[in-house]
């Protein structure tokens, strides 16, 4: 499988912390240590806990941190409509944030089944 660089589930992850980021930029210095935080964390922890679970050489250990990327995911998708909400996200940023994120999804969903169906 050579290395979790190699997964495109994981390049797909890095991409949107970078997106997430370019993102945050804008969000007010008084969110520093709120949204803008919980945002860049659960961005961040995505391809972290891809890489981490790849790096266990158990398939169960690996679905198990391809869960928790997974719920992280989901974090993230509630938290960017949170600061579209509250006016902290533009439509056009949040759009671009959700797209990808449900494109994420999708690709973690298929590739948890291949590893279940490899148990």
């Amino acid at each position: 499988m050579g290395n979790f660089r190699t997964l495109l589930i994981w390049q797909k992850a890095m991409l949107l912390v970078t997106q997430t980021y370019n993102a945050t930029k804008l969000f007010p210095k008084e969110e520093i240590f709120g949204l803008t935080s919980q945002i860049r964390r659960c961005a961040v922890s995505i391809p972290s806990n891809i890489a981490e679970g790849y790096g266990r050489k158990s398939n169960p250990e690996f679905i198990r941190f391809v869960n928790i990327a997974s719920g992280s995911l989901f974090e993230l998708q509630t938290q960017i409509e949170i600061a579209l909400n509250v006016g902290l996200l533009n439509e056009v940023d949040f759009k671009n944030l959700y797209e990808n994120t449900r494109e994420l999804e999708i690709m973690i969903v298929s590739f948890r089944k291949k590893l279940k169906e490899n148990l």
